[in-house]
């Protein structure tokens, strides 16, 4: 028998690639970290000998699931201001809470508290986008989840840089710090194009193109801040980007609730990635994106939560159940955005938009073993006659037992094993008092 490190018997191994597989009774071995196979478990049982065996006949195992567009350190201000439009709830809440809070410290404990939630619920990785990347950065490594960390940029200073020349700086500093990391990778986050000049987003683009890293860009978000665009430039945001050539395969478009057909056709023929955010776009009633529409184009569209500031939560599973339903709805077809489109969409789509999908995003021999198992054998999820269909539609993220990152166990049977729960909790608690103290 051929030693290995672990193996997973599960009642379903979904691949995700090929497409709408769902493989019976079937196992994962895993060694150095790696995938090595994937195979009925009758033949794993006497193939392999492994350290850890993990026996779970009710589950579904899955790619980790990757959250394509985060905010992570803002899990301290979750539910600070509800029910309010975009730009009301930027300019009069968030930006002046930021500016009265924001640290290292408040990033250290948002970002952990952040993890913990996204590692409990099966996320295996995420795109981030907020100050003090570097702090994201270490405390993704030290608890073993993968992470892509956001080069801010903003025209106007703040508390983590006083101009476009600091943070482009310290956005290299980080990318050149982390670059040999496994887990962490890097992208330019100019914040929109509302907040960063024409200038300095060729700026990024240049650096980027050298750099090989994406740009990850809120654009389209509301029709106002297309209008505001068009008003003062004549032309609408995504317009201006394209001129200044930045509409390519790294490119990352989040939320593009605003398209016309032809803007849709361009961003097929550049390359250009759409991260969907449907519960954040919703709530803050921004509109909607016509992701059938992209999918149908030949787009890459994958899926985020955005921060819990707008959303409430970093749960993927729910994000999932609401990117199928509300893409019926837009679509108005049953038959759109089936269950197999959408958890790639959560998976594949994500790694291809990360320019990870070589490593993550599907259960393959030779990928790196970021695996989340699901409990289907709860009351809530039974009878199953289609698993898959099962997971986006009556799945949540409390069904997830075990997860594992590049073979490395962080969850066991629910409990968090590279993070500290009551601690996290004991920090959330604290900066409550402060920012209620402050409010």
């Amino acid at each position: 028998m051929e030693h290995i490190d672990t193996l997973i018997n599960a009642r379903w191994v979904i691949p995700v690639q090929p497409a709408n597989t769902v493989l019976d009774h079937h196992s994962v071995a895993v060694r150095d970290g790696r995938i090595l196979d994937i195979l009925p478990t009758a033949d794993a049982t006497t193939r392999y000998q492994a350290e850890h065996v993990h026996d779970l006949p009710d589950h579904a195992v899955i790619p980790g699931l990757i959250n394509a567009h985060t905010h992570a350190a803002m899990n301290l201000l979750r539910g600070i201001a509800d029910d309010l439009p975009l730009m009301t709830w930027l300019k009069e809440h968030i930006f002046p809470a930021e500016a009265a809070h924001v640290s290292p410290e408040f990033c250290q404990d948002g970002v952990e508290a952040a993890v913990a939630e996204m590692m409990a619920g099966g996320v295996t990785c995420f795109n981030d986008m907020y100050f003090y990347p570097e702090v994201t950065a270490r405390v993704c490594s030290r608890a073993g989840m993968r992470v892509t960390a956001g080069m801010i940029l903003f025209d106007f200073p703040t508390q983590y840089a006083d101009g476009p020349d600091d943070y482009i700086n310290k956005g290299l500093a980080l990318h050149d710090a982390w670059r040999n990391d496994p887990l962490v990778s890097t992208a330019f986050t100019p914040h929109a194009p509302y907040t960063v000049s024409e200038e300095n987003l060729g700026r990024v683009n240049t650096l980027a193109n050298e750099l090989e890293v994406p740009v990850h860009i809120h654009v389209h978000e509301t029709a106002d801040e297309v209008q505001m665009s068009v008003d003062s430039t004549g032309e609408r945001p995504l317009a201006r980007l394209d001129a200044n050539d930045m509409l390519n395969p790294g490119f990352l478009a989040v939320h593009m609730t605003q398209l016309t057909d032809d803007e849709i056709r361009r961003l097929a023929e550049t390359g250009s990635h759409v991260l969907h955010c449907p519960e954040a776009n919703l709530k803050l009633a921004s509109g909607c994106c016509p992701v059938q529409k992209l999918v149908d184009a030949g787009v890459n569209v994958a899926l985020g939560t955005d921060g819990v500031a707008s959303n409430n939560d970093l749960d993927m599973f729910g994000e999932m159940r609401s990117a199928a339903l509300l893409g019926k709805v837009v679509a108005g077809d049953a038959a759109a955005l089936r269950a197999e489109d959408v958890l790639a969409m959560a998976t594949i789509n994500a790694a291809r938009a990360l320019g990870r999908d070589s490593e993550i995003g599907s259960l393959e021999p030779g990928k790196a073993a970021d695996i989340t198992a699901v409990d289907l054998g709860v009351l809530e999820s039974q009878p199953v006659y289609h698993p898959l269909s099962q997971l986006i539609y009556s799945t949540g993220r409390h069904q997830v037992t075990n997860v594992w990152v590049a073979g490395r166990q962080v969850v066991h049977h629910r409990e968090l094993l590279t993070l500290d729960r009551d601690r996290i909790l004991t920090r959330l608690h604290a900066w409550q008092d402060k920012l209620r103290a402050n409010a």
